[in-house]
């Protein structure tokens, strides 16, 4: 027959890792739930990225051809 004591303490263990896996689980949501929201926000961000460099693209196309100027010309 198993000694009480024995019994009491595994049971206390026993509890413990429940409690600690219940916290664990909880860690886990909170840290999953952060990591699609901040997956979320760099997806949104790379999206407003493209259409800067789309607009600034469009930009640098409406600008007029700069002429050469040569080499020993004095800047305007």
């Amino acid at each position: 027959m198993p000694d009480p004591n024995d019994i009491a303490q595994i049971t206390s263990r026993v509890d413990r890792l429940l409690l600690r896996h219940a916290e664990l689980q909880r860690t886990n949501d909170l840290l999953t739930a952060q990591l699609a929201a901040l997956s979320s926000e760099r997806d949104l961000l790379r999206s407003r990225l493209s259409a800067a460099r789309a607009r600034i693209d469009a930009l640098l196309d409406r600008l007029p051809e700069a002429a050469p100027t040569p080499p020993n010309a004095p800047a305007p």
